[in-house]
């Protein structure tokens, strides 16, 4: 350990151009911790903590001595060590721009374009576009990608983020009409309904846009220039509280160091240690960086190939590579092409130049994208120490870890040397990932060939293997039975059973997937396999017996398009958003129906927007973090914090005995009390004086249990434990005995629909600030129901609801995450700050946030469906579970929608519709955008696509023949006209050339055997609000000041939705003044009390009526005054109506919708309107690899008269890719014993900026008029969550293709999301025929299915 005596030597650095030189550093605080806490620069944000979504990415630039040149790279803050920075300049998103100096063209046009929406993940974003611009002022479309494919955003849907980026790239391929002001995207712009001048494609005008000066950015600091000229070569060493940094000058102090300190790991990027030191709990008291010293930074070409340094970035060997490829004859850089094959999609952008090439070979990690290639391409590891150089090869045995082929302790890598292939040799690298980029590969491959000159003998092979050990796998022992044989069909089959042979998964293996994987080793080879010998048929010298095509007619000619092998590759999306201009009469300031940019837009851009966790320190405040159950359901027998205590900081710790009111409700407590119910359930708190010493005590409690029977986590389980929530909901209509009887054919099928985490960017977090007097407390929360935190904190504290204020100036996103749990935490940290008297800050890392809250439930279902041979359906019976986890919270309410919506677009006379939740030992699910709609229309979908199937029919003809034609009722009897919803779908048809393309994708299958397109179109009836009259209710409070300024506040939460920007064009409206008159503060529950949850997509519907009402009223008064003076300004009339005593302060009101359901009776009046809408999608499948690229969507969506097109357009875009993740990527893996597997950013994988569709279309159809909402608006926060599912039926559609091709059954068990497992394993095939099967009783499994 440390000695705290030792004096540390002085950190020097700066940020944003000025100098920090800190003296007591500790090794263990990151960049982003120091620059939150003690810089105070909040624009960086916290949301993952392990380097894996961008939230924190910041610019670092140093001065390369050797090259003369400044490089500038983007990282991840919360990964960087701030003890690495010595002699770095930081540049973070205040450094870039401001709103109080000057925007900078990338904040402002990110802003402008309508690229942010919660705004959290956006200072990250300009960070990574700003890197970007600074090293290339003009970048490539490709460029721009790469850049930005380690951030994530979970609100916009990047469209309009990449549209931002675009403005500056070059355009190599640009719209060829440009000239003529007319896209050639929109050339279909003939519309049914509307003339074509009504029709913009605008949401921004780019001419306005400030142009980019490269000039003009910060110049890297003269001083660290003159340091990195002349660099100090002593050693700078860091003593910290636990951890020793020690930063050489030299190489020779460094391997004395080593020597020294033999079990010290070298730190260069800290990618890998940084999480393993954060959620593994690796500890190391000595680090060793290395990063001071040049010669690990050296590359030399030799004639024989590349000598790369160990402390090169991983972005700096892909130009490297990239470089030699380019200067090289083609037959040299085959292991090259590989690795930088790989580079391209390993990690994201800011990973990539923090990670060394050494750190990531000495890591050895068995998903390692790299080993495997280098393993077979010879690759030699140059070893230094002070005995002298070593050479080893990275081989099988070193990956393995065996000591004869490691470094021994005293030794260090010092570079990698990669030698150049050599003529008729062949080298391929292989990977499949739950995403195309920025995702841990499942299976990765490297494989290499050598064959004897002018044949096809194999010289030398060699093939190893990531993702399927505990380490990099090499399969020497097949590759040496293979010497000597034909590259033919005989030798591919002989070398898959060897392979399986040789690589032994069990079924039991750690990540699961084991069925998939197994597929892999294979389908990987046979890629190979089929590659060379594409390029041996090239080669035209072969004999031709050696070339094998009768036995496997896939291995034929005419199966040999280059194109089927390629990976699918990334482009830059397009696309076109089409919505109705405003009336040509509508006057200039009146905003209504513009595409106005979002109020925080550029403060989001600029990071000044303040978040709950940006408000500074306040006096004396402590940090809490949460202690939760490791048990599924268990007695607690006993909590001992005695340790705790002993800790430095500790104040206290907080258990359900310290809650002074109630402890929640019966079943669902604030606090564990005697039992725990769920893995992540909340049992005590600790307190202490920073948010480090917090977490490191909670480690220190001590809980005994007892664990208790039944344990219960999947549906199945539940059901056949009769373990429910409440009762079962059920609708019916029409007599479906005899229905089922009188039908030509009956299907019946089961759907199983995973669930979704909500990865809001902005973790659950709250600040709680006690009052000296009367027991009040002042609340900061991130939450979509202020009200309801107020209140069960009045109940927990047993004080009165008037004492409590909670503050919501904006929330970080939230999809219904954020209606019920944030109330829970808030009484938690709220017992904890009455009873220290001290202000508590709470914010939940991402880890426990996504263990502990629950998200979208589950589903099951059952149906059976009859119907005519012509796909007219008769009768239709759908059973329906959901998951609802170990507490009611909203499971009832989402069974009630699940079933009201079931029914979706389509008129079935004989309808039987039933939904149950149940209860297991889960954390508790609740609300998530769509509120059961997402996972209960993927089952009535799935019913249409089974009709078609039987009936030898398309499913859209099935769809248009079921779907309501007239005005009708639906099952629940409520009246409804169906006439915008054939508008949406014929117009889908129309504008995505839908029976053209239908008939490409056909042609484009029949040619080709391993690549398959899908095509899929999907129509939407979405009823919007709470089925409940009370819910709708709404207020509002106005006050005019005399200087004529509007100050609006209202009951809805600006969570992203841009509900804050809609009110103040309704009251700019009103009031019949520009916006810039208006300001909103914040939502409080001082200003505007009972407020409702803003959720159920109509928060801009009621609040615009209560904002509306107050405008009007206060209109009303003033109405005498400016009759007296018509030709006053508004100033004038304010000023009057002061002198008159008139008051300029006005409450409004909205009564609410009328809305109710009857439940015994099966009828009501339940949703006040509908949104309908349809969405095609087309997609391309790899039936070897199970990967998808989704080629085209394009949405038609009623959004009646938009108050805000770019808002609703976002929305729809946002909702759309988000529900795309739901059926395609996002999956929730549990273990055997209910632990959240999926609980980070690298295990669970919402979508990134590759998986957004490379054509884009989105248009709102030409306006409807509605009197019932505001200015015949429409809410459409959720609707777009189901359009998602149009690439999940596209995928299908693609599968059936080639299980069609295969002459495979059709399969009527749907399984969402599909995920490549799925895919693959569904295109089955001889090698998925050839894989060992374990019997399931026989092992454990690493994860289970809950749905």
């Amino acid at each position: 350990m440390p000695c705290p005596a030792q004096s540390s030597d002085e950190l020097e650095f700066f940020v944003n151009g000025r100098k920090v030189t800190e003296k007591n550093v500790d090794p263990e605080v990151t960049l982003l911790a120091f620059l939150r806490k003690n810089l105070r620069l909040t624009g960086t944000k916290y949301a993952c903590g392990a380097g894996g979504c961008g939230a924190c990415t910041v610019m670092v630039s140093q001065h390369d001595p050797v090259c003369k040149k400044t490089r500038h790279f983007s990282v991840m803050a919360c990964l960087v060590p701030l003890c690495s920075l010595h002699g770095a300049a930081v540049t973070t998103v205040e450094g870039v721009g401001s709103m109080k100096t000057r925007l900078h063209p990338v904040q402002e046009r990110i802003a402008k374009s309508h690229g942010t929406q919660c705004g959290f993940c956006t200072p990250g974003m300009v960070m990574s576009m700003y890197t970007l611009l600074r090293n290339h002022p003009q970048p490539s479309e490709e460029q721009l990608m790469e850049a930005l494919g380690g951030n994530l955003c979970r609100c916009t849907g990047y469209r309009p983020i990449l549209d931002s980026g675009r403005t500056f790239c070059t355009e190599p391929n640009g719209c060829q009409q440009k000239g003529t002001g007319q896209c050639c995207l929109d050339q279909k712009e003939s519309d049914s309904s509307g003339s074509k001048s009504d029709i913009c494609t605008e949401l921004f005008v780019k001419d306005e846009f400030q142009p980019l000066d490269p000039t003009q950015e910060l110049i890297f600091p003269p001083e660290l220039l003159r340091m990195a000229e002349n660099p100090e070569k002593q050693t700078l060493t860091f003593y910290g509280e636990r951890i020793t940094w020690i930063a050489p000058g030299t190489l020779q102090e460094l391997l004395v160091l080593k020597a020294k300190y033999p079990e010290a790991p070298l730190i260069s990027g800290n990618t890998g240690l940084g999480p393993a030191m954060k959620s593994q709990g690796h500890f190391y008291p000595v680090l060793l960086s290395p990063a001071r010293i040049p010669d690990l930074r050296m590359v030399t070409k030799t004639s024989g190939g590349l000598t790369i340094g160990a402390c090169c970035s991983l972005d700096q060997v892909k130009d490297i590579l990239a470089e030699s490829i380019s200067e090289l004859p083609e037959e040299k850089t085959q292991t090259y092409q590989a690795l930088l094959k790989h580079l391209r999609s390993l990690a994201g952008q800011q990973i990539r130049n923090m990670a060394s090439l050494g750190g990531h070979v000495m890591s050895r990690h068995y998903y390692s994208d790299l080993n495997p290639i280098l393993s077979v391409g010879n690759t030699t590891l140059n070893l230094l120490s002070e005995e002298g150089l070593r050479q080893i090869p990275l081989n099988g045995h070193f990956l393995a870890g065996l000591a004869s082929a490691d470094l021994k302790p005293e030794e260090i890598l010092g570079s990698v040397y990669i030698p150049h292939s050599q003529k008729r040799e062949f080298v391929s690298a292989f990977r499949q990932a739950q995403c195309h980029q920025n995702a841990l590969s499942d299976v990765n491959a490297g494989m290499r060939v050598l064959f004897k000159e002018g044949t096809d003998i194999i010289e030398e092979l060699s093939i190893a293997y990531g993702g399927v050990g505990a380490t990099t796998v090499s399969t020497h022992r097949t590759c040496q039975q293979l010497l000597g044989r034909h590259w033919n069909a005989l030798m591919l089959d002989e070398t898959c059973r060897l392979l399986l042979d040789e690589v032994s998964l069990p079924g039991s293996a750690l990540g699961g997937k084991v069925e998939f994987r197994r597929t892999l080793i294979v389908s990987f080879f046979f890629k190979f396999y089929l590659k060379v010998l594409q390029e041996l048929k090239a080669d035209e010298k072969l004999s031709p017996e050696s070339t094998d095509s009768q036995r496997y007619p896939e291995a034929a000619d005419r199966f040999l398009s280059s194109l089927e092998l390629e990976d699918f590759q990334v482009t830059l999306p397009r696309g076109v958003q089409t919505y109705q201009r405003v009336d040509s009469h509508q006057p200039l300031q009146d905003p209504v129906g513009r595409p106005v940019m979002h109020l925080s837009g550029l403060k989001h851009a600029t990071g000044e927007a303040v978040f709950c966790d940006d408000i500074p320190r306040v006096d004396k405040e402590l940090f809490m973090a949460l202690v939760t159950s490791t048990r599924a359901h268990a007695k607690i027998i006993s909590i001992d914090s005695s340790e705790v205590f002993d800790l430095p900081g500790v104040v206290d710790v907080i258990t359900a005995e310290d809650i002074p009111g109630n402890n929640g409700e019966e079943d669902d407590k604030l606090l564990a009390v005697d039992k725990v119910l769920c893995v992540g359930q909340v049992i005590c708190a600790v307190v202490a004086e920073t948010d480090v010493q917090a977490k490191r005590a909670t480690e220190k409690i001590k809980i005994t249990y007892e664990d208790l029977k039944p344990v219960i986590f999947t549906i199945e389980d539940a059901i056949k434990h009769s373990s429910f929530l409440c009762p079962e909901k059920k609708l019916e209509q029409g007599n479906m005995e005899e229905a089922f009887e009188n039908v030509d054919q009956i299907v019946e099928g089961k759907v199983h629909a995973g669930g979704q985490e909500h990865f809001y960017m902005e973790t659950q977090r709250v600040l709680v600030i006690p009052k000296t007097e009367d027991k009040e407390l002042d609340m900061y929360v991130s939450t979509q129901d202020p009200a309801h935190v107020q209140k069960t904190v009045s109940s927990a504290l047993n004080i009165p609801v008037s004492r409590i204020t909670c503050h919501v100036k904006r929330v970080g996103g939230g999809f219904g995450g954020k209606v019920g749990r944030p109330a829970v935490f808030g009484a938690i940290a709220a017992v904890g700050a009455v009873k220290t008297g001290h202000p508590i800050r709470l914010v939940l890392d991402r880890e426990d946030d996504m263990l502990i809250t629950g998200g979208r439930h589950p589903l099951f279902a059952k149906y059976k469906v009859g119907f005519m041979n012509s796909g007219r359906i008769k009768a239709l019976d759908i059973e329906c579970y959901i998951n609802g986890g170990c507490t009611l919270d909203d499971s009832e309410l989402v069974t009630e929608f699940l079933v009201l919506k079931l029914e979706n677009a389509y008129k079935i006379r004989n309808l039987r519709l039933r939904g149950r939740a149940c209860m297991t030992n889960l954390p508790s699910n609740t609300a998530f955008r769509g509120f059961g709609f997402p996972q209960g229309v993927l089952v009535t979908e799935s019913c249409i696509t089974a009709v078609a199937a039987k009936c030898g029919l398309p499913p859209e003809k099935i769809r248009e023949k079921n779907m309501y034609k007239t005005v009708d009722k639906t099952i629940y009897k409520q009246a409804f006209s169906p006439e915008p919803l054939i508008r949406c779908w014929k117009e889908c048809l129309d504008k995505s050339s839908f029976h053209v393309r239908r008939t490409r994708v056909d042609e484009f299958n029949k040619k080709s055997y391993w690549k398959k397109r899908g095509i899929a179109i999907v129509p939407m009836k979405f009823s919007v609000g709470f089925a409940a009259t009370s819910y709708h209710q709404a207020a509002a409070l106005v006050h005019i000041y005399t200087d004529g300024s509007v100050l609006v506040a209202h009951g809805g939460n600006e969570l992203g939705q841009g509900i804050h920007t809609k009110m103040l064009q309704v009251a700019s409206r009103e009031l019949k003044i520009p916006m810039s008159y208006l300001h909103i503060c914040e939502t409080s529950t001082a200003t505007v009390p009972n407020t409702i949850a803003t959720a159920a997509s109509v928060g801009a519907d009621v609040n615009g009526r209560a904002v509306q009402n107050a405008c009007q009223i206060l209109l009303k008064r003033l109405e005498p005054v400016i009759k007296k003076n018509p030709e006053g300004t508004w100033r004038d009339w304010i000023e009057a109506a002061f002198e008159q005593r008139i008051s300029l302060s006005a409450t409004g009101y909205f009564r609410g919708y009328k809305a109710f359901m009857d439940w015994e009776k099966g009828e009501g009046d339940p949703f006040p309107y509908y949104v309908y809408g349809a969405a095609c999608s087309e997609v391309e499948i790899d039936c070897l690899t199970g990967a998808h690229k989704k080629i085209r969507t394009d949405i038609v969506m009623d959004a009646c008269c938009s108050l805000n097109p770019a808002i609703d357009v976002g929305q729809i875009e946002g909702a759309f890719i988000q529900g795309m993740g739901l059926y395609t990527t996002e999956e929730l893996l549990y273990s055997p014993e209910g632990v959240l597997h999926s609980r980070s950013p690298d295990k669970y994988k919402i979508p990134t900026v590759t998986d957004v569709p490379e054509q884009f279309n989105v248009s709102l159809l030409p306006s409807s008029q509605t009197p019932l909402t505001i200015y015949s608006s429409k809410g459409l926060g959720e609707s777009g969550m189901f359009l998602g599912s149009s690439v999940f039926f596209a995928i299908a559609d693609a599968v059936a293709a080639a299980r069609r091709q295969r002459d495979i059954a059709e399969d009527f068990t749907v399984r969402s999301p599909a995920t490549p497992e799925r895919v693959r394993m569904a295109c089955a095939d001889r090698f998925t025929d050839m894989i060992p099967r374990d019997d399931p009783k026989t092992f454990k499994p690493w994860s289970i299915p809950i749905a």
